[in-house]
């Protein structure tokens, strides 16, 4: 992935940060300081307890497939891509992403699947992240 337009920022501080940090290859994600939650999706305050001291902090990039479907008929701007595995990633740390699953071996697609983590910057400038199986 190579950045070739700035992208632009959302007002949405919390996002914006996990998206610069994405785009710099770092899967990181807000930490609360008071009950020790990790936080997905940005956002100013814990859901668990409420509190606004949120620490980011880098995760490992691992996790296992937690559900998936096959999209045969992307939505449009996405083509090229077709097929392609949309999946929710259960993160080590706990928190589940829905994500892309990028797939090109033989290896099928499975429920409990290993994964690593993919960051960096889409030729439009957005943030990525994906999931390839480890």
């Amino acid at each position: 992935m190579t950045t070739s337009a700035a992208r632009e920022t959302t007002g949405n501080a919390p996002a914006d940060e996990f998206a610069t940090r994405a785009e710099q290859g770092e899967l990181a994600l807000q930490r609360c300081l008071r009950c020790e939650e990790w936080v997905w999706y940005p956002r100013p305050f814990c859901p668990g307890c409420g509190g606004r001291d949120l620490e980011w902090r880098q995760t490992s990039g691992r996790g296992t497939v937690y559900s998936f479907t096959v999209l045969r008929r992307p939505p449009r701007g996405y083509g090229d891509d077709a097929p392609y595995v949309l999946a929710y990633v259960e993160l080590d740390e706990g928190p589940r992403l829905l994500t892309q699953l990028v797939v090109t071996g033989s290896e099928p697609v499975r429920v409990g699947l290993p994964v690593t983590a993919e960051t960096g910057a889409a030729e439009d400038g957005s943030a990525v992240v994906r999931f390839r199986p480890s």
